[in-house]
């Protein structure tokens, strides 16, 4: 609600954000105009949760990536697990949302994940390349996409991948950039993690080379 989003928002507008470090935050689109005017004295950057795959037309509901630019939004977030599991979004859908919001001049945060019965079956790697292989084809500035992996497993579970079992999967992310699109974008490319992150565990996380 408004309160706690107007609450959020005042907590970081209070304490200092180190140079080499963005912070990006991402509120329902009812309050991204808000949250966007009252971050605009800070460099902290505003992302839409979703958008739709089309530019315009009638589609009742939706926000195209440039309704999300003509209220100065610099970010979108696709692909999520929620939208893949509660509103069925396949990764061909995901991949068309992806090319129209960076050809929108939108940046992106790319979601990929596995659930807890695909990891048992030892099948992570496998869920998370093809999640990534629909969109690699479609992606015409690498620089303008950061790659989230968040396994479904520990989203809202209070149970997050330990600092290890994050470091492995982004680095067999980046093993997969290098093979599939280049060894430059393998280096350089932004991947992050997401699920069940808190102050106690960020610092572990964050300390370790690939995330």
């Amino acid at each position: 609600n408004f309160e706690s989003i107007n609450e959020l928002t005042s907590s970081l507008l209070q304490y200092p954000i180190p140079p080499d470090t963005e912070v990006i935050v991402s509120p329902p689109s009812i309050y991204l105009d808000y949250v966007v005017k009252k971050m605009a004295s800070r460099k902290i950057s505003v992302s839409a949760q979703n958008c739709y795959k089309h530019a315009k037309g009638a589609y009742t509901g939706e926000i195209s990536p440039q309704m999300l630019k003509d209220v100065n939004v610099g970010w979108v977030i696709l692909g999520h697990s929620e939208r893949r599991n509660e509103f069925q979004e396949t990764n061909e859908l995901i991949s068309d949302k992806v090319l129209l919001a960076l050809d929108a001049g939108l940046k992106v945060i790319l979601c990929v994940g596995e659930k807890l019965e695909e990891r048992k079956a030892g099948k992570m790697k496998d869920i998370v390349f093809h999640q990534l292989s629909t969109c690699i084809g479609k992606i015409p500035s690498w620089e303008n996409l950061v790659i989230a992996y968040e396994p479904v497993w520990a989203i809202r579970t209070g149970n997050p991948a330990t600092p290890e079992e994050a470091q492995e999967a982004h680095k067999l992310i980046r093993e997969w950039l290098v093979e599939k699109v280049s060894p430059e974008i393998g280096a350089t490319q932004i991947i992050i993690y997401g699920g069940s992150v808190n102050a106690a565990n960020c610092k572990a996380l964050a300390s370790h080379k690939d995330i």
